[in-house]
């Protein structure tokens, strides 16, 4: 997935703001977070549904890793 082109955009927004736009689609998202048992009974927690073009999700995980203090991967 890459960045939106600004036509992109302005058809999805219908001529409103790209400022105004982003918040929209960061309201309007959906987000899953599930726990899954792997190997030898590890839990795993996904977070799925996170736009790439509206969250930095590499600074996003590195956020929760620290305040978690656990480790994890994007």
């Amino acid at each position: 997935m890459g960045k939106k082109s600004k036509s992109d955009i302005e058809a999805l927004c219908g001529g409103l703001p790209e400022e105004l736009c982003v918040q929209l689609g960061a309201e309007q998202q959906f987000v899953k977070i599930k726990v899954e048992k792997r190997k030898f009974g590890k839990e795993v927690t996904i977070i799925e549904g996170l736009d790439p073009t509206v969250y930095n999700l590499k600074k996003a995980a590195s956020a929760l890793k620290s305040r978690l203090a656990t480790g994890g991967t994007v």
